[in-house]
């Protein structure tokens, strides 16, 4: 199988060198690695491309640069797809770094039949506090699942759930549905994943394709993660306006709260309420931006250029 990576990249540091250290060694290779970067300047104090020599794979890379009222989650990527011609790519993020070798063997190997996008497993990286540590382990189990549009009954919104810190698609069914939405604040993968279910196909959660990510946000940054999450269910009835995401949310912090109980963690459990509670109401406010001050929206929002471009 023919494939290519495409990496979103801005102001990349040393995981995005080991994530691409660990694609090269990969027991199947990328054809391409198509870099999307954001900010030429920062790129070029960072040494990008000599530690990108540094690591053998600068001649599998193709460095394409824009600035950053021109990035979107969505459009930036589909002007990497644009770029590849293989059968198969896969989305990453820079910050994600390959467990082992197998990473793109096991994504691509579910693509039949129904199956026309994958996801990897995210594990905790070390500095991994014990909350994030357990919200790896909760969205992201150890058993690997096939998911369609008849699951909706059971999963709710997990059903569209993907995420494109490592995603694969096959690229004949991506251009028939018509991509990533060009314009979104956020949540390109679930859109997408959503179109994908809706028009009878199918996605797996791989758990045998596995990066390690994780993030330690302060509730503040919760709060703002969160709106530009309920701005792009709030933009995309179509996808979202019959599953709810309050119920799984709750569903989360209950059972983190026990975990952490189980684990002699109780005094964590406070801090675990203050920040749910950051997630909510960011959340709240975000399903309801259209009542909001175009000024507010953009101070709740984490993606505040994204805003400027709104009306265009």
């Amino acid at each position: 199988m023919t494939v290519d990576i495409i990496i979103p990249t801005y102001q990349p540091d040393k995981r995005f060198l080991s994530l691409i250290g660990r694609l090269i060694r990969q027991t199947v290779k990328p054809d391409r690695i198509i870099i999307m970067n954001t900010d030429r300047d920062l790129w070029d104090k960072s040494h990008a491309e000599d530690r990108l020599i540094e690591t053998g794979a600068f001649d599998l890379c193709e460095i394409y640069h824009t600035d950053k009222a021109s990035f979107d989650h969505g459009g930036t990527r589909n002007k990497g797809v644009s770029l590849s011609h293989a059968p198969f790519f896969i989305c990453m993020t820079q910050d994600a770094v390959p467990q082992n070798d197998l990473l793109i063997e096991n994504l691509l190997a579910p693509m039949n039949g129904r199956i026309k996008m994958t996801y990897a497993r995210q594990l905790p990286d070390r500095d991994a506090g014990p909350v994030e540590r357990f919200s790896r382990y909760y969205n992201y189990p150890e058993v690997s699942r096939v998911k369609t549009q008849e699951d909706v009954k059971e999963l709710g919104i997990k059903t569209y759930f993907a995420s494109n810190v490592c995603a694969a698609y096959e690229r004949e069914t991506f251009d028939r549905l018509g991509g990533f939405i060009n314009r979104t604040i956020f949540n390109e993968d679930m859109i997408y994943a959503g179109k994908l279910l809706q028009s009878g196909m199918a996605l797996k959660y791989c758990a045998g394709a596995a990066v390690y990510h994780s993030h330690n946000y302060s509730a503040g940054m919760q709060f703002h993660r969160n709106f530009d999450l309920a701005v792009s269910q709030a933009d995309h009835p179509e996808i979202f306006a019959a599953v709810k995401s309050e119920s799984e949310g709750i569903r989360m912090v209950e059972e983190t709260s026990e975990w952490l109980k189980k684990q002699g963690m109780r005094r964590a459990i406070p801090g675990l309420i203050g920040v749910s509670a950051c997630k909510y109401a960011g959340y709240w406010l975000g399903k309801h931006y259209r009542l909001l001050p175009r000024s507010l929206v953009k101070h709740l929002s984490m993606n505040k250029q994204y805003w400027e471009k709104k009306d265009e």
